[in-house]
């Protein structure tokens, strides 16, 4: 069989983005529905926060990921397009509900939540995303759900409290390869401290529980320490990957040091699922929530749903 060489040259285009990143521009019957329930909610998404340039894909076919604990984080990575800044703790405690109205009003099968970092608060907003998470399970108990949480400053009790009452996936982002980690992320995360949350989370967990994790590609990092950076996965028994191009948001935030072209991606999704990982989802314009549903199963199998 033939191979695809990752290239250790930066493949930049002459002129713009390569041919194959592409997003579309808003359509479909549910894009104005999802939009006007997110408005009426006072709802954040990290769709837009982030500026995922799968949006119109994901709001035309009904579904958002939802940001937990407002829109402003403590934390400045160098990839992320969230604003940064210091809530001085505050929370609003209506959030869960809204969170759980505009999911009900949906009528998903499927959602996903995520959070900005909030290291204000005591409990790194674990109490506000497990209310979230009970709210959603009494209002539509037929949905899945799907939690990407911080590291919430590695507290073991914040991690237990969200096990209680479980999501259906519990996923933490590595981000990028450890030699990358300092650079790419805040200060207060690392390699080290994901992979230790998302172990004890596998130890604390439900035997049914699905972990997922997702890395960016295209900030420098090398071939062999990405495949470490699986093995490493797979050693926290995490069931799911994603593998994604970094684009960058703004001139203010990290180059882009190589655009990936598919043909790797799908290289490495063979070379992830040979390492043990239950579901990969790997290209260009895959982000940590993308296709999740689908993703999901491969992991469910695993775990014996």
């Amino acid at each position: 069989m033939a191979t695809v060489s990752l290239a250790a040259s930066p493949i930049r285009p002459a002129h713009g983005l390569p041919a194959w990143i592409r997003t579309r521009p808003p359509h479909g019957d549910r894009y104005p529905e999802v939009r006007e329930i997110l408005a009426r909610e006072r709802l954040g998404t990290v769709c837009r926060e982030a500026r995922c340039p799968n949006l119109a894909e994901c709001w035309s076919s009904g579904t958002a990921t939802l940001m937990l604990l407002g829109t402003d984080c403590t934390r400045r990575c160098g990839f992320c397009a969230v604003t940064t800044r210091w809530p001085r703790g505050l929370v609003d405690p209506s959030e869960p509900e809204r969170v759980a109205a505009a999911v009900h009003d949906w009528g998903l099968r499927y959602v996903v939540l995520t959070q900005v970092c909030r290291d204000d608060l005591e409990d790194g907003g674990a109490r506000v995303l497990a209310d979230t998470v009970r709210a959603l399970r009494r209002t539509s108990p037929g949905v899945r759900v799907e939690l990407l949480i911080g590291d919430l400053g590695g507290s073991e009790r914040s991690l237990e409290s969200l096990v209680v009452d479980p999501p259906d996936v519990l996923a933490h982002n590595l981000e990028t390869v450890r030699s990358l980690s300092s650079r790419v992320r805040d200060r207060r995360a690392g390699y080290e401290r994901s992979l230790e949350v998302l172990a004890r989370v596998r130890e604390l967990g439900p035997p049914g529980l699905v972990t997922k994790s997702s890395i960016m590609l295209g900030l420098g990092e090398g071939r062999p320490e990405l495949q470490q950076a699986f093995v490493d996965l797979r050693r926290a028994d995490v069931d799911l990957l994603t593998l994604g191009q970094y684009l960058r948001p703004s001139a203010a935030h990290l180059p882009v040091a190589r655009y990936v072209p598919p043909e790797e991606f799908a290289q490495l999704r063979r070379e992830a699922l040979d390492v043990g990982f239950a579901g990969v989802e790997a290209g260009p314009m895959v982000r940590s929530s993308y296709h999740a549903e689908e993703l999901f199963w491969d992991g469910r199998r695993r775990r014996g749903g």
